[in-house]
């Protein structure tokens, strides 16, 4: 066999080969994309959620952005286990709420506001006037104030549950606690809640 029968006989073994690694290739990264699409549109329908969670725990507008683009950040490196995911919206709630309560624990770098342009911003708006919502925000503010001086575990079953509206499992498996002991942590919050907005209506 002469050398250029040689050499397409080894092109033609070779090629077929490269090709399927070239389209292997393509499809993967298609597919990687597809997921990035995917999830972007998921944390963008939570987006107002998520901002809601960070801002009820750092208390500021930059800090509170800056944890749902990390939480964001997050999801994409979790990519692989989006299929395993039941309830994506706890989920993603449990990823900014650990990322938020980290940022909390370190040395606060801006400080906390009650704008209240900002609490009405992140309440639910729906049936209300503008007047209802600056109402509602200044409510939400002085709530919110009383909700700091709860101890940190009713703190925190508090906010999930009076702010974003989780139900007693969701609570469970965003802090990943038994749903028991989420309901007697909240009997606890609310009826020290109540004190703390009697004391503070007293003094007004």
């Amino acid at each position: 066999m002469s050398a250029s029968g040689i050499g397409m006989s080894a092109s033609q073994t070779l090629v077929p080969g490269w090709m399927e690694i070239v389209e292997s290739a393509v499809h993967d990264e298609a597919r990687q994309r597809a997921q990035e699409e995917a999830l972007e549109a998921l944390v963008d329908q939570y987006a107002t959620t998520l901002y809601r969670v960070a801002f009820s725990v750092l208390r500021n507008q930059s800090d509170a952005e800056d944890a749902v683009q990390e939480a964001f950040l997050r999801v994409l490196r979790h990519r692989e286990t989006f299929g395993e995911i039941r309830d994506h919206r706890v989920w993603l709630i449990r990823i900014v709420w650990n990322i938020v309560l980290d940022r909390k624990r370190r040395a606060k770098t801006r400080p906390e506001t009650d704008d209240i342009a900002e609490l009405a911003r992140v309440l639910p708006a729906s049936g209300l006037t503008a007047e209802q919502r600056a109402a509602a925000a200044q409510h939400h503010a002085r709530v919110m104030d009383c909700i700091e001086k709860l101890p940190a575990r009713e703190r925190e079953v508090m906010v999930l549950s009076a702010f974003e509206e989780l139900s007693s499992v969701e609570i469970a498996a965003v802090l990943d606690v038994t749903e028991s002991s989420v309901r007697s942590r909240l009997f606890r919050a609310r009826n020290l809640l109540a004190e703390l907005l009697q004391h503070t209506r007293s003094i007004r």
